[in-house]
């Protein structure tokens, strides 16, 4: 699929495949005409470029949730760490400058709405529901069980569920990520409708 992208992906910091971003503008772009769209984790906002994009085209938002201080990983001394990310600290990540910088130069703004706070306090702040979730925050299985705790019931019926870094096999990656997933297909709530590299996308089918 070639997109017509408003800037050049491949500058954006980020650990989304190309074939994975595609897969989240074609989805986004069907189930978003039916409602706003949610991301859990941002970064740099390569992602929110392939959702903001397709939502765009349909008049609809996406409500993009980070603290912008990093993930487990990606704190200093860890495997992801960027230190080009570094704060004015010295001692920890603040992604913030560089995500809206993205989505100043990707002209979205007004169109993705950065939501700068934890997963609870945005669930308790949005009192949306949402045609579209992407669900790639914390990879720890405290934070991918409450991202998932906390917003499945937020998803309109045959909404989308799309959920990253999903790996069967425990020796390509973390398990959290693959745990919520199964637990959205052994809930009965949801089917499969693909798997793209490590990107799993589900409807809803049941509350």
């Amino acid at each position: 699929m070639k997109l017509n992208l408003p800037i050049d992906i491949e500058k954006v910091k980020g650990f989304l495949d190309p074939l994975e971003g595609e897969a989240l503008y074609a989805y986004s772009k069907i189930a978003t005409k039916n409602g706003p769209a949610l991301e859990i984790g941002s970064y740099c906002g390569k992602s929110s470029i392939y959702i903001g994009s397709a939502t765009k085209e349909n008049g609809e938002k996406l409500y993009s949730i980070d603290h912008h201080k990093g993930s487990e990983e990606q704190q200093p001394g860890e495997e992801y760490f960027d230190p080009d990310l570094v704060d004015d600290t010295g001692k920890g990540i603040d992604t913030l400058p560089y995500f809206l910088n993205t989505i100043e130069s990707s002209l979205l703004e007004g169109i993705v709405i950065p939501v700068v706070s934890t997963s609870e306090e945005a669930y308790a702040d949005l009192k949306l529901e949402f045609s579209f979730i992407f669900i790639d925050g914390g990879h720890s299985e405290e934070a991918a069980q409450k991202d998932y705790k906390l917003w499945v019931n937020r998803l309109i019926i045959h909404g989308v569920l799309a959920i990253h870094d999903v790996f069967p096999n425990p020796k390509d990656g973390g398990r959290p990520p693959f745990n919520i997933y199964m637990k959205a297909l052994d809930s009965g709530q949801f089917e499969e409708i693909e798997a793209i590299k490590s990107l799993r996308i589900l409807r809803k089918v049941k509350d």
